[in-house]
């Protein structure tokens, strides 16, 4: 039987608060889940700001260490990973999408640039024709076309489409997860229905796994094959999306139900998963 695509297990990650002799902050609190063990599917990590959700997708990038416990990678253990193959291995099949595309990008480079320096350093492109392929390619998969974005810098895109060319650089690098974090919070709610539909569309037809981290409940209703929630660093509640969150346990879970995820909206991301 292979490992999953990602374990995370007994992860901790404690931060000193005045210095280092001073109290130890604990961001993530003993953490455990798979994601991919039975085929590509989308997690939700649902909290609100200070649960620890932003430090768990850093580590699940390797950005940041765990503390104790580990993050493994089809089965290998990334505080493990030696040499700038394998790191560079694991960045191609690993990607990021971040909360604000208009930090993710330099507002004095070319938004093309990005996406033919990610087709050579992880896709294999040795020539322009080859790096301009693979960018048109990656960005019809989310709606746009070379075209529409060539030559053009991030002030020019509105900022639902800005986001699109965010998920197309990391598509560039034909990745198996994609680690996203809040990537819908900073835009409309129209725009916000069409990015949480392009995330079900990469699971279904390209077979890409999602970390989705949000707060927001309404759209981890419509998308999430199961939801991990967390309070202070803690995991307090996990399991199938439709079930945990139509009949939470934990009182937290259904303080955050009641306040966010009204009837209206359970009926309405029902009717988005159909």
């Amino acid at each position: 039987m292979s490992a999953p695509l990602l374990e995370v297990r007994h992860a901790v990650r404690v931060y000193r608060l005045g210095g280092l002799f001073g109290r130890g902050a604990r961001a993530v609190d003993d953490v455990s889940f798979e994601v991919g063990a039975s085929g590509p599917e989308i997690l939700a990590v649902i909290g609100e700001s200070g649960s620890g959700k932003t430090t768990l997708a850093r580590m699940i990038l390797n950005t940041v260490r765990p503390s104790s416990g580990s993050v493994l990678f089809r089965g290998v253990d990334l505080a493990g990973m030696r040499g700038r193959r394998q790191r560079l291995d694991f960045m191609r099949q690993a990607q990021p999408i971040f909360q604000n595309p208009f930090e993710a990008f330099n507002p004095m480079k070319q938004l093309d640039r990005y996406l033919f320096m990610t087709a050579r350093q992880f896709a294999g492109a040795r020539t322009a024709e080859a790096g301009e392929q693979h960018s048109d390619t990656a960005l019809r998969k989310v709606g746009l076309t070379l075209a529409e974005v060539r030559g053009r810098f991030p002030h020019e895109l509105s900022g639902g489409q800005l986001q699109r060319v965010a998920i197309a650089r990391a598509l560039v690098a034909s990745p198996s997860l994609l680690v996203a974090d809040e990537p819908v919070s900073m835009v409309d709610a129209s725009l916000r229905t069409a990015i949480v539909n392009l995330f079900r569309k990469l699971r279904d037809e390209l077979g890409v796994s999602i970390v989705y981290i949000t707060h927001d409940l309404a759209t981890a209703y419509s998308i999430s094959d199961r939801v991990v929630i967390m309070r202070q660093g803690k995991v307090v509640e996990s399991g199938d999306a439709r079930g945990t969150l139509d009949n939470p346990q934990h009182p937290y879970s259904i303080e955050l139900r009641n306040a966010v995820l009204s009837p209206d909206v359970a009926v309405a991301g029902l009717a988005a998963g159909t």
